[in-house]
């Protein structure tokens, strides 16, 4: 495999709560190269400093997703993309391992079903988007039309397309959709934020491996995927052009370098909690917080039986 990356040295991780969307947002604009991005984290970061600090963002996303829940206004939905073995699954069950199970949805994408294919290609994650004061999950997405289908254009005959459509206008029509989908969204109380797990061809292979080595590891590994990695320079130009194209202030990505686990985790919890800070959402005032109401509480509970 031909690779298509640099192991760019970063700078260290800064705590500041916007340091980490400074890093790793991808501009707006029509260039862009995944090339100029690293995919190793800074040297010298040791584990064990970014699990703690990662365990203190979880924390920090909890309390905040309360408030977003409690004020019950707005939405945040997080879609994350990447090539096989990037890390999506660990790094979603690591970041939100702490949120109430009330306020956050996860659904993962996998190849589309004949009723969806039944549909434009926004539907199926249109009928899962957050509910207000949730947090919502994307494991794959839309974006897939704008990856694997633009890879493999063959498998735009499962589609069931018009038959006038103009085939060589259509990615970036696409483009278009995506953009006034996500601009929509956020006019309308959802903000989106979107991840693209950066992750190496070298520590890709190294992962693949490892679920052949481990037997519990073994429901993970498919041939396909490795069949897939011939093609990775055209996923990287892909994802180039897609990221370029729909990265807005409405919706920005964030490229995370995906080479190291736990800093890959830990960059992608401090851009959901900044986001969330930056967000502010307020707990509504509640009734008690009158003193007439407090009052005729206080007479209720004092009425009522007590425990014998």
């Amino acid at each position: 495999i031909e690779t298509h990356h640099r192991r760019k040295t970063l700078p260290e991780l800064s705590p500041a709560p916007d340091a980490a969307m400074a890093l790793f947002r991808v501009p707006t604009g029509d260039r862009f190269d995944l090339v100029d991005r690293a995919t190793a984290p800074p040297p010298g970061s040791a584990p064990r400093a970014l699990k703690r600090a990662l365990s203190q963002e979880c924390a920090r996303i909890d309390d905040l997703q309360r408030g977003l829940y409690a004020e019950h206004r707005r939405a945040l939905l997080l879609i994350f993309q990447g090539m096989d073995a990037a890390g999506k699954d660990s790094t979603i069950r690591k970041v939100f391992r702490k949120v109430d199970p009330a306020g956050i949805s996860v659904h993962a994408f996998k190849q589309p079903s004949t009723e969806e294919l039944d549909h434009d290609f926004l539907w199926r994650t249109t009928r899962r988007l957050p509910r207000r004061g949730h947090i919502g999950v994307f494991n794959r997405s839309y974006y897939e039309e704008l990856l694997i289908v633009r890879v493999h254009p063959q498998l735009l005959e499962h589609q069931q397309l018009p038959p006038d459509i103009d085939r060589e206008r259509l990615w970036a029509e696409r483009e278009e959709s995506i953009r006034a989908h996500e601009c929509h969204l956020a006019r309308n109380g959802t903000r989106v934020l979107k991840f693209w797990l950066h992750v190496s061809p070298e520590v890709q292979r190294d992962r693949f491996m490892a679920r052949l080595k481990h037997p519990e590891k073994h429901h993970k590994f498919s041939l396909r995927d490795v069949e897939e990695r011939q093609h990775w320079p055209a996923y990287q130009q892909a994802a180039s052009r897609m990221l370029a194209a729909t990265s807005r202030e409405c919706a920005p990505w964030f490229v995370i370098p995906a080479d190291d686990k736990p800093y890959m985790r830990l960059s992608v919890a401090r851009v959901v909690a900044a986001e969330l800070q930056r967000m502010n959402p307020q707990f509504p005032p509640a009734p008690l917080d009158d003193p007439a109401a407090l009052a005729q509480a206080r007479r209720l509970l004092e009425r009522s039986p007590r425990a014998t």
